[in-house]
């Protein structure tokens, strides 16, 4: 089949399901993955024709992108903070504000100091990794997951960044393994009643344990961090959170009383997001 065909017919397809420009960017994101033509190889030869593997493989993207699959997790990449990091289902889709987080940390820390990090929830390892290719520091992450853990640890290698991967459940840790000078954290925050406000390729993708927290207890991650953060952080050290929107001002309580000089930031989208605590 011609480019310019299987085109047609992508769009065709997913029409009902996606706004025309979305559909766009899917289409020249998956013909750069598989093919490895670029928009200006199309344009200049729209009649080539697709080897029958590239054609499977664009096929059965089309059908994933059918089920509102993520399209970084049909690629198998996303970028995050100028680097390209892989990701699958078991890891969240890093998200623009929280580059916003890692910027904030580094603006706060000297790149040349030699200071321990530690990042709880690490995920696809991005912000731990990010902070390890920009500053002369230790860096520790954490997460429950094993399946996450091999993500991390797969980006690690490829970034040629050394960072110390520890598996725990944060919620029944008594103490972390030693002190730090930096914790910073992007734990669930996503409320059961907020799920309405989310896109099928997140609600049905994403895994839930990286998103969501109880309506009853929704802080509960932000509680158990701070009180291992008063207890494990030098004096003088920074704890920084991503944060739910709606619930700026109790997390931030939750600082105060643990004795943090605390500072609420907005994101890009004018929104509390952000959460840093200063360990006086």
């Amino acid at each position: 089949m011609k480019i310019t065909a299987f085109k047609n017919h992508f769009f065709d397809t997913l029409e009902k399901e996606y706004p025309k420009e979305e559909t766009g960017s899917f289409f020249n994101i998956l013909l750069q993955e598989f093919t490895g033509l670029s928009r200006l190889d199309l344009a200049l030869d729209p009649q080539r024709e697709l080897s029958a593997e590239e054609e499977e493989k664009l096929n059965t993207a089309l059908q994933r992108l059918q089920r509102h699959e993520p399209i970084q997790y049909i690629t198998g990449n996303t970028e995050f903070f100028g680097l390209n990091f892989q990701v699958n289902r078991n890891v969240l889709i890093p998200r623009p504000e929280t580059e916003e987080l890692v910027q904030w940390v580094l603006e706060d820390l000297d790149a040349s100091e030699e200071i321990k990090i530690l990042d709880i929830g690490t995920g696809s390892g991005c912000i731990a990794i990010s902070l390890a290719k920009n500053l002369q520091a230790k860096v520790s992450a954490l997460d429950i997951s094993e399946e996450a853990l091999e993500v991390a640890e797969k980006n690690a290698e490829i970034k040629n960044v050394s960072i110390k991967f520890l598996q725990n459940d944060i919620l029944s840790l008594e103490k972390l393994p030693e002190k730090f000078d930096v914790i910073v954290s992007n734990p669930p925050y996503v409320r059961e009643l907020e799920k309405n406000e989310m896109q099928r390729n997140v609600l049905e993708h994403e895994p839930e344990t990286a998103l969501y927290v109880k309506d009853d207890d929704p802080l509960i991650f932000y509680r158990k961090i701070t009180e291992l953060a008063a207890n494990n952080l030098h004096a003088g050290g920074k704890l920084y959170f991503e944060i739910n929107q709606y619930l700026g001002n109790e997390t931030e309580a939750l600082l105060t009383e643990k004795n943090f000089q605390t500072r609420l930031k907005k994101d890009i989208f004018g929104v509390d997001r952000m959460l840093r605590g200063i360990k006086l």
